[in-house]
C-alpha cells in the first residue's frame, strides 16, 4: 500500500525527467514517464534514481530496453531510442556522482522514516506504565 506522504512527497531533482511526456497512448492522453513506469510495475522514483547514477549511455540504454517493453504508445515502436535519448538527457547530472536519492526525494541515500516506529514505541510504553501504575482491576477503586 502507498503512503500518503509519498503521495504528496517534497520535489525531487528527478522531476523534470520523471513529468516528462512519453507520448500519447492509445486512448490519446499524454502518457509522462512516471506513468509509463507504473504502467511498467516500477517504483517511479526509485528507477529515476537508479537511472540518475547511471552514466548517460547507460541509463540511455536502460531506457531504451524499458521503453521498447511499452507497447501503450504506438509512437514507441520505432522511435523508443530518440526517445530515450531525449529522456536520459533529462535526467539530473549531479545524481551520477553516486549519490542516490532519499526514499522522501532528496539525495543522500539515507532513509528517513523513525517517526512511526518511535510513536509506537511510546505508546506501547505508556500503556505499561498505566497498567503498572493503576493496575489491571478494572474496579475504578
Amino acid at each position: 500500500m502507498i503512503e500518503t506522504d509519498q503521495l504528496h512527497s517534497a520535489p525531487s531533482d528527478c522531476d523534470r525527467f520523471l513529468f516528462a511526456p512519453v507520448g500519447e497512448d492509445k486512448n490519446g492522453y499524454v502518457v509522462t514517464v512516471l506513468s509509463a513506469f507504473a504502467r511498467l510495475g516500477l517504483d517511479p522514483r526509485k528507477e529515476a534514481s537508479d537511472l540518475a547514477g547511471l552514466s548517460r549511455p547507460a541509463a540511455r540504454e536502460r531506457l531504451d530496453r524499458l521503453l521498447a517493453g511499452f507497447l501503450d504508445v504506438p509512437a514507441l515502436r520505432q522511435g523508443h531510442w530518440l526517445t530515450a535519448e531525449r529522456l536520459a538527457s533529462l535526467l539530473p547530472e549531479q545524481m551520477r556522482s553516486g549519490a542516490t536519492l532519499r526514499d522522501d526525494g532528496a539525495p543522500g541515500g539515507v532513509r528517513t522514516k523513525p517517526e512511526l516506529p518511535v510513536f509506537w514505541l511510546l505508546m506501547i510504553l505508556i500503556a505499561i506504565v498505566q497498567i503498572l501504575y493503576f493496575g489491571l482491576s478494572g474496579t475504578g477503586e
